[in-house]
């Protein structure tokens, strides 16, 4: 099953796309806005691993980002601490092809996931955290929707200093207010 935005599909992963997340997700550029620990490089093993375990079954729903104008895989995100006793979720996002980056294939992604969580999922409150030096990527999560919730001083330590981690959430109310 696919789920599809104006920009973007998302779909399961598959075997062939793990060449290309490994090389994603260790560019300098991508690992210092998904990596909270020390950003150690992946190895194409990792990523076999990683994609072994995946199962809609585990608490967790991982979907790649493809492009619908070239059908690339061009990064991935999911969903996961799922907690339905609660109603609650995390999410998280990356675009990992340069080529993609602010043309508003992250907002389309997030905009399908986000979707997929409150029409089919039927969860209440969606959260998630950005360091506060990926402006970008905070942009992107307001447009979709999202508020900030709180903000944890100094909780990450990159690049020699210690950044913000900002907390956002949106709430099933507030998506189908504005639908």
């Amino acid at each position: 099953m696919m789920y599809t935005g104006d920009l973007v599909r998302l779909r399961e992963y598959r075997k062939d796309d793990l060449e290309l997340a490994k090389d994603y997700v260790n560019k300098a550029e991508i690992k210092q806005y998904i990596e909270p620990g020390v950003p150690f490089l992946y190895t194409l093993h990792n990523e076999e691993q990683w994609y072994e375990q995946i199962s809609p079954h585990n608490e967790a729903y991982n979907f790649a980002i493809e492009a619908l104008d070239t059908h690339q895989y061009i990064g991935g995100c999911g969903v996961h601490n799922l907690d339905y006793k609660n109603g609650r979720v995390e999410i998280g996002v990356f675009i990992g092809d340069e080529a993609y980056l602010g043309k508003g294939y992250g907002t389309d992604a997030m905009k399908v996931l986000v979707k997929f969580i409150f029409e089919q999922m039927n969860i209440h409150k969606i959260k998630l955290e950005v360091y506060s030096f990926n402006q970008r990527a905070q942009k992107c999560y307001e447009k979709v929707g999202f508020k900030k919730e709180a903000v944890l001083k100094d909780e990450i330590f990159r690049n020699g200093q210690y950044h913000d981690i900002i907390c956002m959430s949106m709430f099933k109310e507030e998506y189908f207010s504005k639908r």
